[in-house]
């Protein structure tokens, strides 16, 4: 789907702040109905996505963590970041530059949840070379 600059327009309002389709409307001087088409093409090309997000300051009996992660092969890269999203506890994956291969962001329940996560989840995956694990003490303007 090739994005115009309404498109990008509302995505921006979105990401921003929560607004209706009506004051997203209002906003760009549309019909509340274009608006809420264009919404609905938007998420089915899976150009966006809306959901309520959580400030993980106050999350209850919960960790988020960031798993670097080498892989074996730079020719895996794909395979083993997509492999990993599956993975039960994973927020996000993401190819990256550097010693390591792979970010990968999870929430887990507490420091048992990432010992869970390392040696039975991660570790069912092939291909891995290496791990280095990072808690999130404390976040500022992060919402998961």
């Amino acid at each position: 789907m090739q994005l115009d600059q309404t498109d990008w327009q509302i995505i921006r309002i979105l990401t921003e702040q929560h607004k209706t389709n009506s004051d997203i409307a209002r906003q760009l001087k549309l019909s509340e109905g274009a608006v809420r088409q264009r919404i609905k093409k938007l998420t089915e090309s899976d150009a966006l996505r809306v959901r309520a997000l959580r400030n993980p300051n106050v999350l209850d009996n919960q960790q988020l963590a960031f798993v670097m992660i080498g892989v074996s092969e730079a020719r895996l890269l794909d395979c083993k970041a997509q492999e990993i999203a599956h993975l039960e506890n994973v927020l996000a994956v993401s190819i990256i530059s550097g010693q390591y291969d792979l970010l990968v962001e999870i929430l887990v329940g507490s420091n048992r949840g990432l010992v869970e996560f390392l040696t039975k989840d991660l570790a069912s995956i092939d291909g891995i070379t290496k791990t280095e694990s990072l808690i999130v003490l404390k976040s500022y303007n992060k919402f998961i």
